[in-house]
């Protein structure tokens, strides 16, 4: 039998480098080694934040799905929910949350417009969703009223260099990893911070520049800007644990690559994390700077319990298990 010839729409790896990159990266490379499937990548090429309207229209509304017709691919995959409304080959949609229909007022205006015109019509287009947690599946049957047989979860994973092998970065610090921008809750992180008081310890946050002017700035307080996923996997060696204060996620990526490091975890808590964490993280309310404060004091002082309930939880999230399971939606989609 002949494989699946897969179109997959990597456009937002020109946009970003945070974790939807590494999950577009990852899948991709565990799929190469699924015999099922031929993957075929397309991409809008822009890479300034001024294109995006134009990508988000000309692109995905014509360009995308007509290219994927002319090529003879049997299914086209954009594994975030920018995606066609209307597409004359078999579409599955990945959707990571739906924070820009929950909160909108943490989203720039255009992306927040888009989202309310589009997603709806995105939603009904696909034969298939892909909800990367069992809550982001409650989220698309509620705010957009997709039937439920339409979703399958297939939980992220982590990989290589996300491991407790390896070099640990030096110094005495607390880590944060996300974009600098309003939904990341990096504002009351800082003020939790100061509140811990830490005798020195720094907190340092990793992740690129984003919208709405959020800056990270403090006694004992640096940004570091992007870093690599190696460098990244270092941090989270030798921090002392790290933080991911949103309020609200569709999974978290961070908490999962940070147990996997072996580095203990404060988290937000919320329905997200608590499926992926369960009690191998400190959960806190990411809206009281008092709770952030005593979760980053608790973490520390359980670290080696934290660490070893953390490790045994991200053993359990494969790529190679998601790369099986998208292939089946694949075929669901296609049939």
């Amino acid at each position: 039998m002949a494989p699946l010839r897969v179109g997959m729409d990597v456009s937002s790896l020109a946009l970003t480098r945070a974790g939807t990159a590494r999950h577009i990266e990852s899948l991709l490379k565990a799929l190469e080694h699924e015999p099922e499937v031929e993957l075929r990548r397309y991409g809008f090429g822009g890479s300034r934040r001024t294109l995006v309207p134009v990508r988000d229209l000309g692109w995905y509304l014509a360009a995308l799905p007509a290219k994927a017709k002319r090529d003879g691919m049997n299914v086209l995959h954009c594994p975030t929910h920018r995606a066609p409304v209307r597409s004359p080959v078999p579409l599955v949609v990945t959707f990571h949350d739906l924070a820009v229909l929950r909160h909108p007022e943490t989203f720039n205006r255009w992306t927040r417009t888009y989202s309310r015109l589009a997603l709806p019509r995105v939603a009904k287009a696909a034969r298939r969703l892909i909800a990367v947690s069992e809550f982001t599946k409650r989220e698309l049957i509620d705010l957009l009223d997709v039937p439920e047989e339409k979703v399958r979860v297939i939980p992220n994973a982590v990989g290589p260099p996300f491991e407790a092998q390896g070099d640990a970065a030096a110094g005495d610090y607390v880590l944060a990893v996300g974009t600098l921008e309003p939904r990341k809750n990096l504002p009351r992180l800082l003020e939790g911070f100061r509140r811990a008081r830490m005798n020195g310890r720094r907190l340092l946050v990793a992740g690129m520049s984003g919208w709405g002017d959020v800056e990270v700035t403090g006694n004992d307080v640096e940004w570091l800007g992007f870093v690599s996923d190696q460098e990244l996997a270092r941090l989270y060696r030798g921090a002392r644990c790290v933080a991911y204060l949103s309020p609200y996620e569709g999974f978290g990526l961070p908490v999962l690559e940070a147990m996997a490091c072996g580095a203990p975890v404060v988290a937000g808590r919320n329905d997200a994390s608590e499926e992926l964490a369960g009690n191998a993280a400190v959960l806190v309310d990411p809206l009281d700077p008092d709770a952030i404060a005593s979760g980053l004091a608790e973490a520390i002082d359980r670290a080696d319990e934290l660490r070893a309930l953390g490790l045994e939880r991200a053993r359990a999230f494969d790529w190679r298990e998601v790369a099986r399971a998208t292939v089946e939606v694949y075929c669901e989609a296609a049939a």
